[in-house]
């Protein structure tokens, strides 16, 4: 391996999130140290996901199949859609096992900082999947930033215009699992004392 392909692949790994320069050539030598147990079967697993992973046409995941293999699933619950910023937040939800009914991908937020507006997101894919009678309630599962909030907002306007009988739900925000007061910053103690339910 010639010196330029060694700073091209540092260059790449750099581009990771997560990733700076320092560590990129740290995971390079690594991966040139291990080229047979892992350069080699990464290189290949990479081609093999650039060549078949797909966007799914549906819900917008990420996987080999398309439809992806969380639609075709005939356990999953048609009644609920969650929606999601990213792929990423679906897989979070999908590894926590908490949630068993269909996902749909916006790609994104609103942000008129960044430029995006609705006709940058996967809303119009959305609504279309409203139309099917099944379906009960709509899961916004959106972030907590401002963006996360104004989207979600304009979701619940388009969502009771497209279709009134439909329950529209967001995730609760507040004190997480384990967490303690004197830690939290004020936004989250305000939206925890706001969103307080009486003790069961």
């Amino acid at each position: 391996m010639s010196t330029s392909e060694i700073d091209q692949l540092i260059q790449l790994l750099s581009k990771l999130p997560g990733l700076g320069s320092r560590s990129a050539r740290r995971a390079t030598l690594f991966l040139i140290k291990h080229r047979e147990s892992l350069l080699m079967p990464l290189a290949n697993a990479m081609s093999a996901a650039a060549e078949n992973v797909k966007t799914c046409g549906q819900c917008g995941n990420l996987d080999t199949l398309d439809p992806c293999s969380v639609c075709i699933d005939p356990a999953r619950d048609k009644k609920t859609i969650c929606v999601v910023e990213d792929v990423s937040d679906l897989w979070a939800l999908e590894r926590a096992g908490v949630f068993s009914g269909q996902y749909q991908v916006l790609g994104g937020t609103l942000s008129a900082l960044d430029g995006v507006g609705p006709e940058d997101l996967k809303v119009d894919p959305l609504l279309n999947r409203l139309s099917d009678e099944t379906v009960e309630e709509v899961i916004l599962a959106l972030n907590a930033t401002v963006d996360g909030q104004t989207t979600a907002h304009y979701l619940t306007e388009r969502i009771e215009d497209t279709n009134p009988t439909l329950t529209v739900s967001h995730l609760a925000h507040g004190v997480p699992v384990g967490g303690e007061l004197d830690y939290l910053d004020d936004g989250t103690l305000a939206t925890a004392l706001k969103s307080r339910r009486s003790h069961a």
